[in-house]
């Protein structure tokens, strides 16, 4: 049993949909159908309409590369040496963005919180109102999936929208969406990819992109061809490369189930699955890392200290059951179920406790 918070657990229909024979996406007319299909079923879960008028309107694409390159391509295609980002974190992604700005030449103020805090918005506000500030762009994460934090993105929302409605924002909501509701008609580029709560292989990056980051980014020109989202603006003409054709058509087949069962009742089986986890993580004793208020529905975080390793690696002979420690600092302390996806379910959880609670 696959249990980690990424990649998932893939079910038979997505695996019978990828054994399927190969289509050549740059010749084939059937592939562009499947991506156009594919891109209204992501505008669904988004929850965005691509043909809305004004503020409202979001396009969605699909790069071919695993989550991260949306963070990078995000950064990459609206930053240039010069530009003034805002990064608000609290864990390990939330710095990435930092990384990512200064490795493009941007000027980048990181406003950061310790990984078991709630995204710092005082210190957001002091940022926003200090003399001299002058920022293009700020980037934040909705679920720190390393210590399975769900992050109110919707308040520092609010606090960004007062300080300055011209502010563009970047969301990594890449362990949330699907499972969690994403305050996506507010965010300028919402980030999501295929192998968490979509239960599809890793491989494609997704985003909505607002008509405003569209913008900004023709008057940034970007250079990168792979790290850029200009050429998914408009695919009319054919993909600026050869497009992945396997994962679309898995990630098309996930969705579809996806939307089929419902997202109300994806993010109750979300809930009820987080639920019981930390029931039965309590009743042995286990903390989570920022307190069952602040946990994601996809993903729990266990406090173990120094044991996270060994205890991946008996859960792995003995009973064949996989999950994931924590990563950076917190590696050997963390030991991490992902309830997300096709394995946000109550007897998946079950049993995965059970296996934790032999070993324990």
């Amino acid at each position: 049993m696959l249990m980690t918070p990424g990649p998932t657990a893939v079910p038979e229909p997505v695996r019978d949909a990828m054994s399927r024979e190969l289509i050549n996406p740059d010749v084939d007319p059937r592939f562009r159908e499947i991506y156009d299909r594919l891109t209204d079923r992501l505008a669904t879960v988004y929850g965005v309409d691509p043909d809305a008028d004004g503020d409202a309107a979001r396009d969605v694409v699909a790069l071919g590369g695993e989550g991260i390159l949306g963070l990078e391509a995000a950064v990459a295609s609206l930053v240039e040496p010069g530009t003034e980002v805002l990064c608000l974190s609290n864990g390990l992604y939330g710095e990435g963005f930092a990384d990512f700005v200064e490795s493009y030449g941007g000027e980048a103020t990181l406003v950061a919180a310790d990984h078991d805090e709630p995204l710092p918005l005082d210190a957001l506000d002091e940022a926003l109102a200090a003399e001299g500030s002058d920022f293009d762009l700020v980037t934040m994460v909705h679920c720190e999936t390393p210590t399975g934090t769900l992050n109110d993105v919707g308040a520092a929302l609010d606090r960004i929208e007062a300080a300055d409605g011209e502010l563009l924002t970047v969301v990594d909501a890449v362990s949330s969406l699907g499972g969690v509701a994403v305050p996506t008609d507010r965010i300028d580029v919402c980030l999501g990819a295929s192998q968490k709560c979509f239960s599809a292989p890793p491989g494609l990056a997704t985003a909505a992109v607002s008509d405003r980051a569209w913008a900004a980014m023709e008057a940034r020109d970007p250079h990168s061809l792979y790290a850029n989202f200009l050429p998914f603006r408009d695919v009319s003409d054919g993909f600026p490369y050869t497009h992945l054709t396997t994962e679309v058509v898995a990630l098309d087949a996930a969705l579809g189930l996806l939307l089929d069962e419902g997202l109300d009742a994806v993010r109750e089986r979300h809930e009820a699955a987080a639920t019981r986890c930390r029931e039965r993580g309590a009743a042995l004793g286990l903390e989570t890392v920022p307190g069952p208020e602040r946990s994601s529905p996809t993903v729990t975080a266990f406090e173990v200290p120094g044991r996270a390793e060994a205890l991946q690696e008996t859960l792995r002979e003995e009973h064949d059951v996989i999950l994931a420690t924590g990563l950076g600092d917190g590696a050997e302390d963390i030991l991490r179920v992902g309830h997300m996806g096709h394995n946000a379910r109550v007897d998946r959880v079950e049993e995965t406790m059970d296996a934790l609670a032999a070993v324990l």
